[in-house]
Parts: structure tokens; C-alpha cells; sequence
């Protein structure tokens, strides 16, 4: 970590971001990374380079160029500016693990790493490339997941992957009638679900995972075409398998 940062300093993401714009080290050619503060070797590789080498070459069609800058604690935005970067860790109400910054042609993508164990920092890492993502979805890529969650509505299948979207998709079924009409909740409810589901894939690319069952699960059948249809959309790259069956093909 650069000495003219103090370990007890609160900076503005955007700050940090300028400050070591000509530090970052590049992974490829889509991506860069700065830790401002002190990793061994090995905990880089697990953090940034083996997470990276998994994503999908594809999304470099939709993400601008990104930085990953890695940092102790993140703090909340208050009303008067944004997200910040913390030496000591913030309050709990504060404390959060993601933040983006879009800069000109780049996109600054700030993980909170500290104390953080290899396997949330990774989730972390995913969940915040899949946001980003979800925002950035071409109509055809929007369209064809958009018919897939349509038919699971008409075919009632209950669940879904994470929290966020199980509350939204409660919430379409409270407020509508008809659940195919297109609303801004429907929409809310498709792009939250998308997140999830690709948090899940390109996870699921970098690790062995286990996805928990229960009852707010959605049925193993319709997540396989989730997964196989986000498979479709943004392959893979070589030699990175998706189901458990593919291992050593």
C-alpha cells in the first residue's frame, strides 16, 4: 500500500480511484487490479487472478474496461457524497462489501476484503460483476431470459435463488393479478432474478459450490435452464465446466 495513504484515513471511492490509476496491475487486457493493502502472492491469485481467468470472454462485450481495487472496509454513502473507503472498520449499519465507479471508459469496482473469508470475497467479487451486468443486458439477452422467467410464472414454480429476488417475486405475486403484464415491478422482480441466478453461474465457473435447498429454493429443473440458457449467452472459457457431470471431460 502506498505510503501517502493513512491506515486510519476515510477516503471517497472516487479519490482512491485517481490516486492509483497509474498502479494498477493488469491481469489481461479487460482487466486490472490495485490492493491498497498489504496480500500475500497467494491471496491475490485467489482473490483476483483465479476469479478473473473464470468470467466469460463475452463480458468484456458489455463491461467497460474494469479495475478491481481491493480495500480494507467500505462504508456507506451518507446524503452529502458517495461510498466510502475505510482503514478501521465502520459502524455495522455502514459497513458494506461492493461499490462501483464508472470512469470515463472504465469501470472502478471497489471489494471490501478485509477479514472477509476467500470464499465471500469471491461471491462478492461475482455478485458485483452480475449487477453490473444486469444493467447492461443487450435486448436479445434481456428478452430470451425474460421468456424463461415468464413461463416459470405460468407454470407457478415457486422459489428462487437468493433472497432479494424471493421478496420481489412475493411482492409480483401480492400486487398482481396478472403476473405476465409488464410493470416496473415485473421488470425489478426479472432483473433481480438474472443477478442472482448469474452470481450463481459465474461462481459456480471459479468454485465448487453447493446451492442450498429449502424452501424458498426454486426446483433443480428450472435453474438447470437458467444456467444452461446463461451458458448459451456468455460460454465459458475453455475448459471451465458448469454441471458436476462435466468434470473431466
Amino acid at each position: 500500500m502506498a505510503d501517502s495513504v493513512s491506515l486510519t484515513s476515510r477516503l471517497p471511492v472516487e479519490v482512491l480511484a485517481e490516486q492509483f490509476q497509474r498502479e494498477m496491475v493488469p491481469v489481461n487486457t479487460h482487466y486490472s487490479y490495485f490492493a491498497a493493502l498489504p496480500l500475500e502472492d497467494s491471496q491475490l491469485q485467489q482473490m483476483v487472478q483465479e476469479p478473473v481467468a473464470a468470467l466469460p470472454p463475452s463480458l468484456s462485450e458489455i463491461l467497460p474496461k474494469m479495475r478491481i481495487l481491493l480495500v480494507p472496509y467500505l462504508e456507506r454513502a451518507n446524503s452529502k457524497g458517495g461510498d466510502l473507503v475505510a482503514f478501521e472498520k465502520p459502524a455495522d449499519p455502514k459497513v458494506i462489501v461492493a461499490s462501483s465507479l464508472e470512469t470515463g471508459a472504465e469501470l472502478c469496482l471497489f471489494l471490501a476484503v478485509k477479514e472477509e473469508e476467500m470464499a465471500d470475497c469471491h461471491y462478492t467479487f461475482y455478485n458485483a460483476v452480475a449487477s453490473l451486468v444486469s444493467w447492461r443486458l443487450n435486448d436479445t439477452q434481456r428478452d430470451r431470459f425474460s421468456r424463461l422467467l415468464r413461463e416459470e410464472l405460468s407454470n407457478e414454480a415457486h422459489g428462487e435463488v437468493e433472497e432479494q429476488s424471493w421478496r420481489l417475486k412475493q411482492q409480483l405475486r401480492r400486487r398482481q393479478t396478472n403476473l405476465l403484464r409488464d410493470t416496473k415491478l415485473q421488470r425489478e422482480y426479472f432483473r433481480q432474478a438474472f443477478e442472482d441466478t448469474a452470481t450463481l453461474y459465474l461462481h459456480g465457473l471459479c468454485c465448487d459450490i453447493d446451492v442450498e435447498t429449502g424452501p424458498r429454493q426454486l426446483a433443480t429443473r428450472y435453474l438447470r435452464k437458467r444456467l444452461e440458457l446463461l451458458r448459451e449467452v456468455f460460454p465459458p472459457p475453455h475448459g471451465y465446466p458448469l454441471f458436476p457431470e462435466e468434470l473431466g471431460r
